[in-house]
């Protein structure tokens, strides 16, 4: 592996060392009528039970838990349209850490109640609220960076943060052994990084394969074109995967370990929800259908291959998931 990658192993298992005793081990889930329907066998990674309900709880208290005595009394400062915001919010909570955090104004509102929740009685800590569709979140956080003298934790594109993400793959690995595959959601490229990096180097020849949403497409654009392209933000259900880019830092990981990037669509996202609920009796969110939805519904062949499926995350509004089922 080249020394110009943002992140290395050691700091995938320097992070597991924070996180153990903090972030849980989430189960690993099977499937006989998966399984069938696939060909394969598949090894789904619960993170939809990880605490704050996301894989984004080991990113946030990675980069948090290695914050400067002075850091920690200015504060934290974050964007997010949710997982990330509520893993930002729960790792200060627990660090006493001021935090604050910017979000869209179309947050789901289940998201938006437990980073308020999180923050409750911290002294320091708010959430700004914002139009992701006229402004910029990014600049947002730098200025109130600057002006209050936070430290900002951007949701993907920093080295602590993706090397938390990774210790989900660690993990995943080292309960199940070998995998032929390792099929990842992708959104800024923060899991899918970490995870690429820690897979890698357990397993040499695992394939490592991301999905997006087919309206946010950005990181499958970058890796045809071999640089970071830029789109509008994708209107999808996918509210965890509405990234315009993949991260300076994430990208050339993704070109380096990832061998491509597949898409599906809201609709199979909706299927595989339903899907988690019926038969397996998980909540699931939208973006964490990602990968499972790829395999599920046919976008990658894994026919007699043993494939991890990250679930990125289960929280989703309880009405707009009775919409989405009925």
């Amino acid at each position: 592996m080249t020394t110009e990658l943002a992140i290395q192993f050691s700091d995938i298992e320097a992070a597991a060392g924070r996180l153990a005793g903090v972030a849980h081990k989430t189960p690993v889930l099977t499937s006989r009528t998966a399984n069938a329907r696939t060909g394969a066998e598949l090894f789904f990674k619960a993170e939809n039970q990880q605490r704050i309900g996301a894989f984004k709880f080991r990113g946030g208290y990675n980069a948090l838990s290695q914050f400067t005595d002075d850091q920690r009394r200015a504060g934290v400062i974050t964007f997010s349209s949710g997982n990330h915001a509520q893993a930002i919010a729960l790792s200060a909570r627990l660090l006493g850490i001021p935090s604050v955090i910017v979000m869209p104004n179309d947050a789901p509102a289940a998201k938006l109640a437990a980073t308020r929740e999180y923050q409750a009685g911290q002294r320091g800590s708010e959430i700004v609220i914002y139009d992701r569709y006229s402004e910029d979140r990014e600049a947002i956080g730098r200025r109130l960076a600057e002006e209050r003298g936070l430290t900002l934790i951007p949701p993907y594109d920093h080295p602590h943060v993706m090397a938390g993400q990774g210790t989900a793959a660690l993990e995943l690995v080292d309960e199940v052994g070998t995998l032929d595959k390792l099929v990842v959601c992708v959104g800024g490229g923060g899991l899918i990084s970490g995870c690429a990096v820690a897979a890698k180097h357990r397993l040499p020849g695992i394939e490592v394969i991301g999905v997006e949403p087919e309206a946010g497409n950005d990181t499958q654009r970058s890796l045809a074109a071999g640089q970071r392209v830029q789109i509008d933000v994708p209107l999808t259900i996918a509210d965890g995967a509405q990234t315009r880019s993949p991260g300076k830092l994430t990208f050339p990981v993704v070109q380096t370990l990832v061998s491509r990037i597949a898409t599906v669509s809201d609709g199979q996202l909706i299927t595989t929800m339903r899907f988690f609920a019926e038969r397996m009796k998980q909540v699931v969110e939208p973006t964490g259908c990602l990968a499972a939805a790829a395999a599920l519904e046919g976008a990658i062949d894994l026919r007699g291959q043993r494939v991890g499926v990250i679930v990125s995350g289960g929280n989703v509004d309880l009405a707009r998931l009775a919409g989405f089922l009925a």
